[in-house]
């Protein structure tokens, strides 16, 4: 147990520290963020103390050493747009962010889950056409255009819910449609796909034989064990929408996470990108590692010492 734990710690410090040159490299290549930060007609002596201030006129490399060296004493770095500590903002916005996930994925859950073990069971009938017609309007419809029809609808013609900010659950009915409905299509067919594998087993036919009630052959022995794959996708789901919902929360100016990353893009603010973007990456692989050791709970079958 311990050298597993310990080797997939080790992997994930590998995949931040690839993950923290990639985004390093990838947001210089954005532009020049002092174009932004000066005013129009700005002197060519103007935008060099912009570089000079914000240590830009260094080579790359020194630049990403100092980044490295800030990150591993817990430094993210000083946003250049709002003049304040990367992680004070991360963490300013992450409640808003947290709320807006935690809704979208009970959403999710409570349609993506009964809908797929409905479909399973009901293969080839009714619920399984509609079933699959649900996830594939989920996975087709854009999250944006989601948003801007519930906004058409419940604010502009029926004014039920307001278009954007946060602050009631008012706000956070819309954005949580809106961000789950894609991840509630997604679980569905992964709940459909696991629950029709598991049910053609041969230890759900012996329950069977055995003259178990069909329910509980559903709820006890197939949907126990058809639950792990939908447990991993819902935790990395999760971690995504926690972090990177930035089409919803651009689209009804929800102040989280992602907006933050989009207005890091926006104004070419490296710092902010950079550490938004590596908090994500961390996020993921600690969930990564937490599901993995959570599998030998779920399924006995599953031994982490290989």
């Amino acid at each position: 147990m311990a050298r597993f734990i310990s080797r997939r710690v080790a992997y994930c410090l590998l995949s931040l520290f690839l993950l923290s040159l990639t985004i390093f490299l990838f947001v210089r290549v954005t532009g020049d963020p002092a174009a932004l930060l000066v005013e129009p007609g700005a002197s060519a002596a103007d935008i060099a103390a912009i570089h000079h201030r914000f240590g830009l006129d260094r080579p790359l490399w020194v630049q990403y050493g100092l980044f490295m060296w800030s990150l591993a004493h817990g430094d993210l770095g000083q946003s250049f747009y709002y003049q304040t500590p990367v992680l004070d903002l991360y963490l300013s916005r992450l409640p808003n962010s947290l709320v807006l996930a935690s809704a979208a994925m009970v959403f999710s859950l409570l349609i993506g889950i009964p809908s797929g073990i409905l479909a399973a069971v009901r293969v080839g009938r009714f619920w399984d056409s509609a079933g699959k017609v649900f996830a594939l309007l989920g996975l087709s419809l854009p999250s944006f255009w989601v948003g801007l029809v519930l906004i058409l609808l419940f604010s502009v013609y029926l004014r039920w819910l307001p278009s954007s900010g946060a602050g009631t659950p008012l706000h956070l009915i819309m954005p949580a449609f809106a961000l789950g409905w894609y991840f509630a299509a997604a679980h569905m067919r992964l709940t459909r796909s696991s629950m029709l594998e598991v049910l053609g087993s041969e230890y759900i036919k012996l329950a069977r034989l055995k003259g178990l009630p069909e329910s509980l052959v559903i709820a006890k022995h197939a949907f126990k064990n058809a639950l792990i794959p939908v447990i991993t996708l819902a935790g990395i789901n999760l971690v995504i929408m926690v972090n990177v919902a930035v089409v919803v929360e651009t689209v009804f100016a929800w102040p989280g996470i992602g907006r933050l990353l989009y207005e890091g893009i926006t104004f070419r603010d490296f710092p902010v990108v950079q550490g938004v973007v590596l908090l994500a990456g961390a996020m993921i692989v600690i969930v990564n590692l937490a599901i993995d050791i959570l599998y030998a709970v779920i399924d006995p079958r599953i031994r982490l010492e290989r």
